[in-house]
């Protein structure tokens, strides 16, 4: 059976984070060649020298997330919060997009998906600053998307909720009986999401499967969520 990324460079940010470990299993197991960067990308120029340290990038997943600082009402949100959702998951986002995409063009090919959160997406009381940030993440994806789209490069981003992670959704949260009856009645699905059907479905958007998925914001939450 045929690989689907043979060769392919891809390159994952904060790789042994959320979803860094499955998309790197996954992808290598798929042929690719991967590149696990594991530096904040919150430093002075730490995005533009992963990228110049990478070298060729076929594919680049912006694995980029932060605290939700849930539970904080708007009117009592600290800039701080506020600042430190945008300079955790979207100014990476730029910046590493803007320092890869020149090499894209110049090869007439590429791949940026972004792992996502379906917040963007649907109103929840007491997340403004990570609502805010997401949403910033789909505006970006839809705008960039369909200004590369001419050069065969495809931007999208995978609106994901309820799928297992250690940081969001830590062994002893599932555990509890009032998180599993809470998961029976948000998620139609009645379950969380395993990483590694996450990281197929980025499989499918890193692959020349999905070439006309253009700037495109998909829900990825057991039925939370519908578009």
């Amino acid at each position: 059976m045929s690989q689907r990324l043979t060769g392919q460079r891809v390159l994952i940010t904060q790789a042994d984070d959320y979803m860094g470990p499955a998309t790197q299993t996954l992808f290598a197991e798929e042929g690719a060649v991967i590149i696990a960067d594991t530096r904040d990308p919150t430093l002075p120029g730490a995005c533009e020298a992963l990228v110049e340290d990478a070298g060729q990038v076929d594919v680049f997943i912006a694995n980029l997330a932060s605290p939700n600082f849930s539970g904080i009402a708007t009117h009592e949100l600290a800039d701080q919060d506020w600042q430190t959702t945008f300079d955790m998951m979207v100014h990476p986002l730029h910046r590493i997009t803007r320092a890869i995409l020149p090499q894209m063009i110049e090869r007439g090919r590429g791949k940026i998906i972004v792992y996502g959160s379906a917040t963007a997406l649907k109103g929840l009381k007491t997340v403004a600053a990570y609502s805010a940030a997401r949403a910033a993440q789909v505006g970006y994806v839809q705008s960039v998307g369909v200004e590369v789209a001419p050069h065969n490069i495809q931007v999208n981003l995978i609106a994901q909720n309820y799928v297992e992670n250690p940081v969001y959704y830590p062994p002893e949260l599932r555990a509890k009986e009032s998180f599993q009856k809470s998961l029976q009645r948000q998620v139609p699905l009645g379950r969380l999401a395993t990483a590694r059907e996450d990281a197929q479905f980025a499989l499918f958007l890193a692959s020349d499967e999905s070439n006309f998925f253009v700037g495109q914001a998909i829900p990825f939450t057991g039925g939370w969520v519908q578009r």
